[in-house]
């Protein structure tokens, strides 16, 4: 069931300057990880767009509240590599690409929200599990960071077309798999996610 967020949690924190944090990307096999923060400067406004869990949205959904967000709130994005996930993991990687997100605000928030249940070290924050349902901040967030990563991986595609990822975003569909196989990796996978992993160690064994 599709839910609508409020700013009744923003409201409860008793800050004026509350940011909504989310990323988009964790589940790829390629590409960055994308966070973003949003600030609603004011809460008490008419908002003529729909904004809710980034996932529950169609595309034209999406790109209309990005807009509008965009035009309306404060906000920034961060990121972290292939690389950087491979390093860290992808848990700790979804973390800093949060903090880079808040740090890259055009000023500093009183509180954050984060969605899920892990919390930045650095951020005065509380996570909101399914925050992206309950919460507008968040929310917000989601649809800056899936937008933002989306387009990542279309000026990606361009460069690899073979791979498909302005359809599949990095996901691992069949035909995805298929193309790596075909047309091995590059410097946009993560390494330490099993099927590329299982790839790379295929092709070493084959190799020896």
């Amino acid at each position: 069931m599709k839910t609508t967020p409020t700013f009744d949690i923003e409201n409860e924190t008793g800050f004026e300057l509350v940011a909504g944090v989310d990323e988009a990307g964790r589940g790829p096999l390629c590409g960055p990880v994308v966070a973003a923060a949003v600030i609603f400067p004011k809460r008490n406004i008419e908002i003529p767009v729909v904004i809710r869990d980034s996932k529950q949205m169609t595309a034209h959904m999406r790109a209309t509240a990005y807009e509008w967000i965009t035009h309306n709130t404060i906000w920034a994005t961060a990121q972290c590599s292939a690389s950087e996930i491979d390093e860290m993991n992808i848990l700790r990687a979804s973390l800093t690409a949060m903090t880079r997100a808040v740090q890259n605000l055009g000023c500093a928030p009183q509180f954050c929200l984060i969605d899920g249940n892990k919390l930045p070290p650095e951020l005065n924050a509380t996570p909101i599990i399914h925050g992206d349902a309950k919460s507008l901040s968040i929310a917000a967030a989601s649809i800056i960071a899936k937008e933002t990563r989306d387009k990542i991986m279309h000026e990606l595609a361009q460069i690899y077309p073979m791979y498909g990822w302005d359809k599949n975003s990095g996901y691992p569909t069949a035909e995805h798999l298929h193309a790596i196989d075909k047309y091995g990796i590059n410097e946009h996978y993560r390494k330490t996610y099993k099927p590329v992993k299982e790839r790379i160690n295929k092709n070493e064994t084959t190799h020896d």
